[in-house]
């Protein structure tokens, strides 16, 4: 769920509280969640390799911004890197593929900041099965060159808002076609838009699922930096809509209200606005095919931005609960006939800029080290 800070205003009274925010000049400037966005200043910032490349590896995607990551020094030398099951998504992701997924972005992102100083990861995934880590990562110094996808790193957003009205010329298509298995423009892409807009629609009408990310709003600095995951509001607009009462958790579990109507058509008119959507399949289901669409996932978004493209995850009709099945089996059936998985699927085209999301600092995502208290 994203919230269109446009359209929302369009919808919530945007005049009134624009008016009144005119005056609040000083407020407005003090709205920034700094302490919830250090964590992009301090990436790379670490005595320790193990530390510098974990400090940007938590800056990859990851559903719902659940930072689902942590991770455990061993040694001189390894790295455990765990997933937090507090983090599910248990509605919408009732079989954690999707967080899977963002364990492979953030892996992937781990071994790309390695890379950059020369270091290889020698990667063993669920050594324990999946009660144990997700991998358990050796660095090993004078092993690895640097890759050109690094550079866009620290740029790289998942984009929010509206797209360019603005045709992929051929050296775009061709920066993101080693990673993607399905790049659909024009007429080819009226059957996957309309899919993605049905799901979403789907998602904003099923109480629990809508309320799974009703409950990961934060709303405002002060909420932001106390909490610095989930879906961030911020701004002093949606201070004030806040301290009005025209948007707040409670108000926006309706999903009939015009808080709920900002988001839901924000959406939808994104979705519209894409030029083209991309799909992302793997031949089975397995862990393992999560953790490398994760990674396939995250090289799409570097290679987009060093483009000048956005992408944003529109992924609803793959999310496995009853009332998404009768989508998930028509995008299978178009896109996987032989019995593979639609793994990712995503808009996108040109687009301005996003801001940096918060991130828990790393110190915050350490397990302590065996025999510390």
């Amino acid at each position: 769920m994203t919230l269109s800070r446009r359209k929302t205003l369009g919808l919530i009274g945007g005049g009134t509280v624009l008016a009144a925010a005119a005056g609040l000049g000083l407020f407005a400037a003090t709205r920034t969640p700094h302490a919830a966005l250090a964590p992009w200043d301090m990436a790379g910032q670490y005595p320790d390799p193990r530390l510098r490349a974990l400090s940007h590896a938590l800056l990859a995607p990851n559903p719902h911004n659940r930072q689902p990551w942590e991770a455990e020094l061993i040694g001189d030398d390894t790295v455990a890197i765990w997933r937090d099951p507090a983090r599910d998504l248990p509605v919408t992701d009732p079989y954690a593929r999707q967080l899977t997924i963002g364990m492979g972005c953030f892996l992937d992102l781990m071994r790309l900041a390695a890379a950059e100083e020369g270091y290889a990861i020698d990667q063993t995934l669920f050594p324990a099965g999946e009660a144990g880590p997700v991998a358990l990562c050796r660095f090993i110094a004078g092993g690895a060159q640097p890759d050109p996808l690094f550079a866009h790193v620290l740029q790289r957003r998942s984009h929010k808002e509206m797209f360019q009205d603005r045709a992929l010329d051929a050296a775009a298509l061709d920066s993101i076609a080693p990673h993607v298995d399905l790049v659909a423009q024009g007429a080819d892409a009226v059957a996957l838009r309309d899919l993605a807009t049905e799901a979403w629609l789907i998602e904003a009408g099923t109480p629990d699922a809508w309320k799974e990310s009703i409950d990961l709003l934060r709303i405002g600095k002060a909420e932001i930096n106390a909490q610095p995951d989930g879906i961030d509001l911020g701004g002093a607009t949606f201070e004030l809509l806040n301290r009005t009462g025209l948007l707040t958790r409670e108000a926006s579990l309706d999903p009939t209200t015009m808080a709920a109507q900002g988001a839901i058509q924000g959406t939808v008119d994104a979705i519209a606005s894409a030029p083209a959507l991309v799909v992302q399949t793997s031949p089975t289901n397995t862990r393992a095919d999560q953790i490398a669409t994760g990674a396939r996932w995250l090289r799409l978004n570097l290679a987009a931005t060093g483009a000048g493209l956005g992408v944003r995850p529109v992924s609803q009709a793959l999310q496995e609960y009853p009332e998404m099945t009768a989508l998930y089996d028509a995008i299978h059936a178009a896109h996987a006939p032989d019995g593979g998985t639609v793994q990712m699927l995503g808009l996108l085209g040109y687009a301005a800029p996003t801001a940096r999301t918060p991130r828990w600092p790393i110190d915050a995502r350490m397990r302590p080290r065996p025999g510390n208290a």
